[in-house]
């Protein structure tokens, strides 16, 4: 498990995380205009909470209808056991299918939530199929799926 030391984020550090996440690609010099900061002192500040780890990286969002995987079904899987070995090749197994959008950990009743983007109900099938239903130690597969996102960080 990774513990990280709290780093103090005042106003201006939450505008600028904010404009980031909205415009990764923003320039600096547009990101200092936005928030009021010289050029000079914008980019310490990124700097600073890149080296603090509060910014870990920068991604490019997909847009997954445009790719054909518009459904997005968010899968509660439960597991045979809470044995390490079984956790970690689940995990494993996991990791590797282009279908998988994320995977938590959960507390509660199942052991992991899923997020999977498919063409639609019957991709969706043949997924739970053919590897869902697959993974190592599942005991139980529970799936919802989305209608609409409303907020996607």
């Amino acid at each position: 498990m990774h513990y990280h030391a709290l780093v103090a984020l005042d106003a201006i550090d939450h505008v600028l995380i904010d404009e980031l996440q909205h415009n990764g690609r923003i320039t600096n010099l547009e990101l200092a205009e936005r928030i009021g900061l010289s050029p000079s002192a914008c980019l310490r500040r990124v700097r600073s909470l890149e080296e603090s780890g509060v910014i870990v990286g920068y991604r490019a969002l997909i847009d997954r209808a445009v790719q054909g995987r518009s459904t997005s079904v968010f899968v509660e899987i439960t597991l045979t056991s809470q044995e390490e070995s079984v956790l970690d090749a689940f995990e494993a197994a996991v990791a590797v299918h282009p279908s998988v959008m994320s995977c938590h950990l959960m507390a509660g009743d199942a052991d992991y939530l899923v997020h999977v983007a498919c063409e639609d109900v019957s991709h969706y099938e043949q997924l739970h199929r053919t590897h869902l239903a697959q993974l190592p130690g599942v005991a139980r597969i529970r799936s919802s799926f989305a209608l609409r996102t409303v907020v996607e960080r």
